[in-house]
C-alpha cells in the first residue's frame, strides 16, 4: 500500500503545474494520500482470503457469528454428517458477521458441484446466502432457492423465530427435497401464504357466482358465462388457490377449507339480489 501512495505521489510530482495547477496538484496529491491511507486501514476487515479464521480440525459448521448454541451446533454437525454418509450431499453451513474466511472456505470444506454452502450473514436485509454446486443446481432450480431465503431468511422471520432457526429450517428443507429427487417449491405452507390462497380461492368463487347467475327467464344457471369467465376464476382458484397449496403440502384440511372458500364465494354472489332499476310511475 506505501509502494502504492508513493506511486501515486511520484506521478503528481512529474507534472508541471502553473499557478492555479500547483493547488489542484497538493488537493489531488492530499486525497491520494486519504485514499490510500483508508485503503490500508480497511482491507484487512474485508480481505477474500483469511484461512486463520477457520478451525484447524475438520467440521461442517463453522460459527463465527455465535448465532447455534454449543447443543445445537453439535447435533446439527452430526446430522450433516450423517446426512452426507447417506446421500452424499454435502451440506455445510458457515456463519459470520464483521469478518469472513472468504475463498479459504473452498480447500477448507473441499467443495464440488454436490456441495452446498449455507451462508448466514446478519449485516443485510436477509441473512440467508446460498453457495450451490452444478449437480445440486439441477435438482434444486433457482425458483427454489429464492423462495428458501425469503421465507426463512427475512427480517421478520428472524425476529419471531431467531437465526439459529432461519439456519436449521432452510438445513431441514433441503435435505427433505434432496431426498425426494426435488422440489418446484419450499415445502411447508406459512399461515401468511395459505390466507392469501383463501382469499384468491374466495374471490374466485365471487366472479363464478356471478357469472353463473341467470340472465334469461326460465333459466337456472348461465353456463355459457360460467365458460366465458373460466380463464379468471379458474386462474385464481386452480393456480392461485389449490396449486401453492397442493405444491407445498399434502395435508387436507387447507386444502378443503380453499375449497369451501370458493363455495362461499359462489354461493355468496349467486343468492345476492341484483337491484333493479325503479320505473317511473304513471301520472
Amino acid at each position: 500500500m506505501l509502494q502504492l501512495i508513493h506511486a501515486t505521489i511520484s506521478g503528481l510530482r512529474t507534472v508541471r503545474l502553473g499557478g492555479w495547477g500547483r493547488q489542484v496538484g497538493i488537493v489531488a496529491w492530499g486525497l491520494a494520500l486519504s485514499c490510500g491511507l483508508i485503503l490500508g486501514l480497511t482491507t484487512p476487515a474485508w480481505a477474500f482470503n483469511n484461512p486463520e479464521l477457520l478451525p484447524a480440525q475438520p467440521t461442517t459448521i463453522v460459527d463465527l457469528a455465535k448465532v447455534l448454541t454449543p447443543v445445537q451446533q453439535e447435533k446439527l454437525g452430526i446430522q450433516l454428517e450423517q446426512f452426507e454418509a447417506d446421500t452424499g450431499w454435502k451440506l455445510r453451513v458457515l456463519t459470520q458477521y464483521d469478518r469472513t474466511p472468504g475463498l479459504a472456505v473452498k480447500d477448507f470444506w473441499e467443495l464440488d458441484d454436490h456441495s452446498i454452502l449455507l451462508v448466514a450473514d446478519s449485516r443485510g436485509g436477509n441473512i440467508l446466502n446460498f453457495n450451490v454446486g452444478d449437480d445440486a443446481y439441477r435438482v434444486l432450480q433457482r425458483t427454489f432457492w429464492v423462495e428458501l431465503q425469503t421465507r426463512f431468511g427475512n427480517q421478520y422471520f428472524v425476529r419471531e423465530n431467531g437465526e439459529d432457526q432461519a439456519i436449521i429450517q432452510s438445513l431441514q428443507a433441503i435435505e427433505n427435497c434432496l431426498v425426494k429427487g426435488g422440489c418446484r417449491a419450499v415445502p411447508g405452507l406459512p399461515s401468511e401464504q395459505w390466507i392469501l390462497t383463501l382469499i384468491t380461492s374466495g374471490l374466485g368463487g365471487v366472479i363464478f357466482g356471478f357469472a353463473a347467475r341467470p340472465r334469461q327467464e326460465n333459466q337456472v344457471v348461465a353456463w355459457k358465462w360460467i365458460l366465458l369467465f373460466s380463464p379468471l376464476w379458474g386462474m385464481l382458484f386452480l393456480a392461485f388457490g389449490l396449486g401453492p397449496v397442493l405444491v407445498r403440502t399434502s395435508e387436507w384440511v387447507p386444502i378443503f377449507r380453499n375449497i369451501a372458500g370458493f363455495m362461499a364465494g359462489a354461493l355468496i354472489a349467486f343468492l345476492v339480489p341484483t337491484p333493479t332499476p325503479s320505473t317511473p310511475s304513471e301520472t
